[in-house]
């Protein structure tokens, strides 16, 4: 008798908001690897970013699902999202 065993992959998907030690501002994004997508943003990969470089690592929360992922990163990039960040950030 043979016994398979699969290894089940779990990948989560993260939001992640970033500040910008150049002016302070702040990015909201997803991706499934927060270190590598961090790296990217600061070697000036990423057009919208670039020019604000170096960011830090500000706030991550993880999803089961893009679609749950993609949902918080909406609301994050609304108005209301934006004040939770602000507020966020005051607390620090």
């Amino acid at each position: 008798m043979y016994v398979v065993l699969m290894k089940i992959k779990c990948m989560l998907f993260y939001v992640y908001i970033i500040r910008s030690e150049k002016d302070g501002r702040f990015y909201v994004g997803i991706t499934e690897h927060i270190e590598r997508r961090l790296k990217e943003h600061n070697s000036g990969k990423t057009t919208s970013t670039k020019s604000y470089v170096p960011w830090i690592l500000f706030f991550t929360e993880s999803f089961e699902t893009r679609i749950e992922a993609r949902a918080r990163e909406v609301y994050l990039k609304s108005g209301i999202g934006k004040e939770f960040i602000k507020r966020k950030w005051a607390s620090r």
